[in-house]
Parts: C-alpha cells; structure tokens; sequence
C-alpha cells in the first residue's frame, strides 16, 4: 500500500499565488530561468535558480547559489508571499491543458515507500544533478518541487476527488503557458490517507532526482539523529499523485550535431542499407516503430523492428533508434555523457528539430513516437530502467504553490 498524510506546508495567498508558481527547475536552463523571473520577485525560481540572482557567470553550483536560495526563502517568507498553513491538509491540484484535464492528489509520500520499492523509479539519476537538488533540500530543510507520481486508477479515490473539487478553489488561473491551474485544500487530508492504503504502488511519473535526493537528505538526518523515530517531517517528501489513465506523455525527441564523419548521402546510403525508409513521412511518426528522420530539408520515415526476444526496455523506440542508428552509425555510444547529442521535449513541437538542423545546430534530428504509461509502469514493475530521456510529460506542475518543510 502506498502511505500518503497530509502535511503543515507553506503557500502562497491567493492573489500571489499566479505570480510565485513557477515551472520545474529542471525544464529550463539559467538564461531560461532568468526571463522568466525578470520584474517578478515572487517567483519561486529565485530559490529553485538562484543562480539568477548570483553575479553574471557564477558556477550553477557554487556556495553563493545555495546561500542566495536560503536568503531568497528566508525573504519570500518574511515578506508574507510564504504563509505556514496553520493545520495540516492535502490538497486537489487539477491542470488544464488544450482542452484535457488531470486531477492529483498533493500529500506528502513516505521515504520508506521508494526505499521499499513500493514508489518505483523507471530511470537512472545523475549524480552532479542528485547532489545539487540533495544540497538545496539540506540547505532549505524544505521540499520547494513536489515529485509527479502516477498509480492505477482507483475508482473510490477519483470519486473523492471529484467531491473535493464541488468546494471552493484555493487557487485558480492560467499561466503564461496557456495551462489552467485549480487547487482546493482538503483539510487534515480527508480520507485519502486511507483511499491510498487500496493503492498496492506508485510510480515516478517526473522528478527523480527530486525523490533521490528527498531520499538521501533522510538518510543523512536519519543517521545523525539519535532520537530518530520515524515520524520526523523528514521522512516525508512532497508529490502530486496522478491516475494513470489522465495523463499524457509527449515523444523526447533527439538532435545530434554531426553524422560521425559521414556526407548526408553517405548516412542516407546506410539508412536505406540497413532499414526500410519512406521517403515522404509526417514530421509526428503515425505509429510506434516509425521514426520521423530530417535531413536537409526533408522528413522521411525509418522503421525499426525489435529483436523476437528483446524485452520490453528493448522494444521501445527511444532504445531502437539508440541501438540501431544513433550508436552503430552516428558513435553515440553513452546518450547520458555524449556532447554530440541534445534531447528536445515534445512540448517544443517538431517545428523546433528543424530549426535546429537548418541554422546548423543540428546535422540530423529524430522524431519519435511516444513511449505510453503503460509501457513505463510495465518497465518499472520489471525493475528495469528505461534509457534516458524516454518521457516527457505534460502539462508541468508548478513549483511554489505548496512547500513541505522539516
């Protein structure tokens, strides 16, 4: 059973609440960061990138950027954009986007949980990445960005979801993004602390080197407490869980900036060698095994066939094009180090990839067919891992509208 409670956190007054939510820290880079910040000092990426308040060309993970976070929390606090909740509570977070709704259940989710193998991971973390979020949580004592968990639908928890949401919203808008945001409090938790013991496991959907890092902050402060028992707020961190039928998962499409060596008609020559190749192909694959490829100024269609044993880490697309074009033909061995590679999330449109090949950033660009949650729950039930960048799923959380603190 998946153990959720609700938690005392800190939130933003509603008339503030549109100006401190910010996206992940991790779906934008420092310039990124930096514009969307610029004139709103409530954002919450003064704290999750700090590093946008640091002098010009500071390392990302410098002493300055963490020091500059506290001092930024310690700020948004005082200044009563953070106000301490006075009672615990949960909360029904619901994200519009294009017409489709997802509705979640904001707890905070039990250390053990991920220990134990009942919160399952489906991707590797990476170290300089688990470090930094590890160091921001210490630094603050805090969870600023709650962890995006998905489960198998539960009919008697959508039922009190549904009737949550016949009360007042906390918070309502609609971001820059054009992504509507409805939040109700659901004081002391409800019943859901309950509903969720009928949920046998959840599974990090997005955020794994947020859980990692929750993760090993309690171990840390497990171990150097003596009086630990268990029920410390640090063995709790923050998450959004999800049913899996609502939400939505976009391709994680690839641009590499060479062709190893090789002319455009040399790579060309290899791809009809080796595949079967449609040279008129819409730049979204209609199905999976379909990769659209652009070259030049022109998509075509490569397919590619798993082995007859492959498992089901094999039989995704992301992993045939790396095992079949990216490694043998283009020398992208390791996707997660290699420097000739960069990944663009489906949200950014194919109309990116091209962009990118045409202004020389690119030499080739690959658009895939999304992996599913089917697909990524199997894998996880298996204890597989699936390659990097596999999923991207939309539409984001906000950062900042609830803030787990220990």
């Amino acid at each position: 059973m998946v153990s959720i409670r609700a938690f005392c956190g800190l939130c933003p007054p509603k008339e503030l609440a549109s100006q401190v939510a910010c996206v992940p820290y991790d779906v934008v880079d420092s310039l990124e960061a930096a514009a969307l910040a610029r004139g709103n000092p409530f954002s919450l990426l003064h704290v999750d990138r700090a590093e946008i308040d640091c002098p010009p060309g500071t390392y990302i993970y410098d002493d300055i950027v963490y020091f500059t976070a506290l001092k930024n929390f310690e700020r948004l606090q005082a200044d009563g954009v953070l106000i301490r909740d006075r009672e615990p509570a949960m909360f029904v977070y619901r994200l519009e986007m294009d017409g489709r709704g997802q509705d979640g259940v904001v707890a905070v989710c039990w250390v053990e949980d991920y220990e134990n193998g009942i919160i399952k991971r489906h991707e590797k973390t990476r170290k300089d990445k688990e470090d930094d979020r590890a160091r921001l949580i210490r630094t603050l004592r805090a969870n600023t960005g709650p962890v995006f968990l998905t489960y198998r639908d539960e009919a008697l928890i959508t039922e009190a979801v549904e009737k949550e949401k016949e009360a007042q919203p906390i918070y309502d808008f609609v971001a820059t993004d054009n992504v509507r945001h409805t939040v109700w409090r659901v004081s002391m938790g409800g019943n859901f602390s309950d509903l969720f013991k009928k949920v046998g496991c959840a599974y990090v959907a997005d955020g794994h080197h947020r859980t990692a890092s929750a993760v090993r902050v309690c171990k840390e402060l497990r171990e150097s407490n003596p009086q630990h028992t268990g029920e410390e707020d640090y063995n709790w961190f923050l998450a959004v869980l999800f049913p899996a039928s609502q939400l939505r998962i976009l391709p994680y499409n690839r641009i590499v900036r060479d062709l190893n060596g090789m002319g455009r008609e040399d790579f060309l020559r290899e791809i009809r060698k080796r595949f079967e190749v449609k040279e008129e192909m819409p730049p979204s694959p209609p199905d999976r095994g379909w990769v659209s490829v652009f070259l030049g100024d022109k998509w075509r269609g490569v397919f590619l066939r798993p082995r007859p044993d492959a498992d089901p880490v094999e039989r995704l697309d992301v992993s045939l094009l790396q095992e079949q074009i990216l490694a043998p033909l283009l020398g992208i061995d390791d996707p997660r180090t290699s420097e000739r590679i960069d990944f663009v999330g489906g949200i950014r449109g194919t109309d990116e990839l091209e962009i990118k090949v045409k202004n020389g950033q690119a030499a080739v660009a690959f658009s895939l067919y999304p992996t599913t949650v089917e697909e990524l729950m199997a894998i996880a039930d298996a204890g597989q891992i699936m390659p990097p960048k596999s999923t991207w799923f939309e539409p984001k959380l906000r950062s900042g509208l609830f803030i787990h603190t220990f």
